[in-house]
């Protein structure tokens, strides 16, 4: 009998520090947990400024930087993305969860549409967030200050010393000649997910 005891002791021990180490969960506008394999619209929190997240051109180039749709006549919401967590156990988004992302969409680029991080405006010093290159790890996080939810990035380091330190950001917009391009290296905007 003391031997179960300990071992359900054990066990309850473990359960505990297994979802202390598990944020929160990422709520999309219904309330429900964001999850691996659904279609969401990533829209702005702060009303009245653009629209949700969708392909954009940069100096007549492809469709292939991420950007805000404008407001204006027509539909604003953007493109559905799909979150996939990369721990292939993990179903659902926590703030902790490092994930990938992908516009649920085909791209007149012909390339996948999975979210990188591409090169760095020189005037700026912003990094634009682009699709068709190498696959990013991304994480979203509850931020008060400026609304419920931001886009993050940090480099994985396996060897510190070596790297340095790593430049991570906060995705933000970049406004350039009438398109707004999310980027990172902030300010960071405030986001909110809808299922599509």
């Amino acid at each position: 009998m003391l031997r179960l005891i300990r071992s359900l002791s054990f066990i309850c021990l473990l359960m505990a520090i297994s979802s202390m180490a598990q944020g929160p969960p990422v709520l999309d506008t219904d309330g429900n947990p964001l999850t691996r394999g659904v279609e969401y619209y990533v829209d702005p929190a702060i009303t009245d400024v653009a629209g949700g997240l969708t392909l954009v051109a940069r100096n007549g180039s492809c469709p292939s930087y991420v950007g805000q749709v404008p407001i204006g006549p027509g539909s604003v919401e953007g493109l559905p993305v799909i979150f996939t967590p990369s721990n292939p156990g993990d179903t659902i988004i926590t703030e902790t969860t490092e994930f990938t992302v992908a516009f649920s969409a085909s791209s007149t680029c012909v390339q996948n549409t999975t979210w990188g991080i591409g090169e760095e405006d020189p005037e700026t010093r912003k990094r634009f967030i682009v699709i068709g290159g190498e696959p990013t790890v991304f994480d979203i996080d509850s931020d008060q200050a400026v609304g419920p939810y931001t886009i993050g990035w940090c480099p994985a380091c396996l060897n510190p010393p070596l790297c340095g330190r790593p430049r991570c950001g906060l995705a933000g917009i970049l406004e350039q000649n009438g398109t707004r391009f999310l980027t990172l290296d902030g300010p960071a905007f405030p986001f909110r997910f809808r299922r599509a």
